[in-house]
């Protein structure tokens, strides 16, 4: 069997992860920078580990890897290294941020990485599966699509990662999609999206949708946008949180996305996707991305969910569906 590599399978979803990887029968190993959490957790899933930093990486570092699935974050700290290691030894490379630039790397690398053979998936996770499908999805409902806006609802608590990864996001500054590039555009202005209980206010923000919605349609203009509860965006330390919410929080919190997409005679479509909880959204579907992977679904270079997977593979996770408007 093909070998499936989890790094940072300890932290919050990390171990969810690990432990659907498991119950899914896929040969695994798991990684990070820490033995005294790595080696009960390992022992527990009755699984192989390895140690190492990403700073740190060696050739048996990767040794018998097919996939490496990170959920080390934030990625601006370990996916420049892990995306390099695994162009080197012939591995392909998966994430769950949503952090742009790291988006921008992996597209910046895709060229190396195809003449390596080596793909590099990021965002196999809540963001950004859902909204990627749901792009695709909305944008076959009009013709010639011109411009794309999508907005996330972020409901319950965040976890401590996400908070961090949040950080990252919002210090890339406001970015949009226009004419096909990337430009700043730090006058964007907020606008208000149905998630289907009413028009909200939702604040523009650079999600890596920006990359993956222009690889994945084709839509020459996009904007990014997200509708944040006092609940969810944390403030002070952000190391001093929770690790995550807890499962009786995740339950009590489902996921939404809105995309909005205008045709060349300037009709709107609207289309909505409501998952589970993100937090139990993204291990689902960042192990079926690796599982499908490892089965030899794989195009050398820099991917997309929705190109590789197709529009549907969000809603192929229990509890999503789709509705237009």
């Amino acid at each position: 069997m093909k070998k499936l590599m989890i790094y940072g399978a300890t932290g919050y979803t990390g171990r969810m992860a690990a432990e659907q990887a498991k119950a899914l029968g896929l040969e695994l190993v798991l990684g990070g920078r820490t033995e005294q959490t790595l080696r009960p957790l390992a022992a527990r899933l009755g699984v192989a580990y390895r140690v190492f930093a990403v700073d740190q990486l060696t050739s048996q570092s990767l040794e018998g890897v097919d996939v490496l699935l990170n959920f080390a974050g934030p990625f601006a700290r370990t996916a420049h290294a892990l995306m390099r290691a695994c162009i080197e030894c012939g591995v392909d490379y998966l994430d769950i941020t949503a952090e742009i630039n790291v988006y921008r790397l992996a597209e910046q690398l895709g060229a190396e990485a195809a003449s390596a053979g080596v793909m590099l998936l990021p965002g196999v996770g809540w963001d950004v599966v859902p909204t990627d499908c749901l792009a695709v999805h909305v944008a076959r409902r009009v013709q010639g699509p011109q411009s794309l806006k999508v907005a996330l609802q972020v409901a319950g608590s965040m976890s401590r990662g996400s908070a961090l990864s949040v950080s990252e996001i919002i210090g890339a500054g406001l970015l949009a999609r226009v004419g096909g590039a990337l430009v700043a555009t730090p006058d964007a202005q907020p606008r208000h999206f149905d998630f289907g209980e009413g028009p909200v206010l939702c604040a523009p923000l650079s999600f890596g949708d920006l990359v993956t919605g222009w690889h994945s349609t084709g839509i020459p203009d996009i904007a990014m946008f997200v509708h944040i509860t006092g609940e969810a965006f944390p403030e002070g330390d952000l190391a001093q949180l929770p690790e995550g919410p807890s499962a009786e929080q995740r339950a009590a919190h489902r996921a939404r996305a809105v995309a909005e997409v205008t045709g060349a005679d300037g009709r709107v479509a609207r289309s909505l996707i409501e998952t589970v909880n993100g937090y139990t959204y993204t291990p689902l579907a960042a192990v079926q991305a690796a599982r499908r992977v490892l089965g030899g679904e794989r195009r050398p270079g820099f991917a997309t969910p929705a190109q590789l997977f197709g529009s549907g593979f969000a809603e192929s996770i229990a509890g999503s569906s789709i509705t237009d408007f």
